[in-house]
């Protein structure tokens, strides 16, 4: 495939359909910690922007080297993505009740609760981007350069809107101060069910 306006359309409009988990994800994270700085906004947005490019790039890989091994992997990655967020959401909300029921100085204690760490996150990428090794099957045609600058705009979306997610986040975080930690872990379980019913069913 040549490069064209087409092509780069077509691939955002792919980053697009790919990021709107990590998108919500990060609108999680930012209602559970409303108050984080600016550097870990954008480490947040950066680790969704990259996991999204790279992992096309492994399908990519693995569909011209290991297809039938591949294609079997794939369906795990629904019950990979489920457990994985339920794990991480249902900690959030476990650690939102407890922030609750604190009975001195709350919001403070509220406030420099850490919700969000280095290895959750890595999770959190994982799990919704993970499914975005399927990719690899629509541009296994592409020559390596083509599909590099194809996961490389996918990428960029994605880091785009999770960097919007995380700011309306906080937005609202920053109103529901404790239930705000409690209302981002359903929504974690939520997409977490809904990426299983997605690809397990569909």
């Amino acid at each position: 495939m040549a490069l064209s306006f087409f092509f780069i359309f077509q691939s955002a409009l792919l980053g697009v359909g790919l990021a709107m988990d990590a998108f919500t994800v990060s609108a999680a994270n930012g209602l559970a910690d409303p108050y984080m700085s600016r550097k870990r906004h954008m480490i947040i947005a950066l680790g969704f922007g990259f996991f999204q490019f790279l992992m096309p790039i492994i399908g990519w890989v693995c569909v011209s080297t290991i297809a039938r091994y591949f294609t079997l992997f794939q369906r795990a990655i629904p019950f990979i993505s489920l457990i994985l967020l339920c794990w991480i959401g249902g900690k959030m909300i476990i650690e939102g009740i407890r922030a609750r029921e604190e009975s001195a100085d709350q919001s403070e204690s509220v406030k420099k609760r850490d919700y969000l760490t280095a290895g959750t996150l890595l999770v959190q990428c994982i799990a919704t981007s993970i499914d975005a090794l399927s990719v690899g099957f629509a541009i296994a045609d592409y020559p390596f350069p083509m599909a590099l600058l194809s996961s490389f705009i996918i990428g960029g979306v994605t880091f785009l809107l999770c960097y919007l997610g995380v700011s309306l986040g906080k937005t609202a975080g920053s109103r529901l101060e404790s239930t705000a930690s409690i209302l981002g872990g359903f929504i974690l379980l939520f997409i977490g069910f809904e990426i299983f019913i997605r690809g397990f069913f569909f």
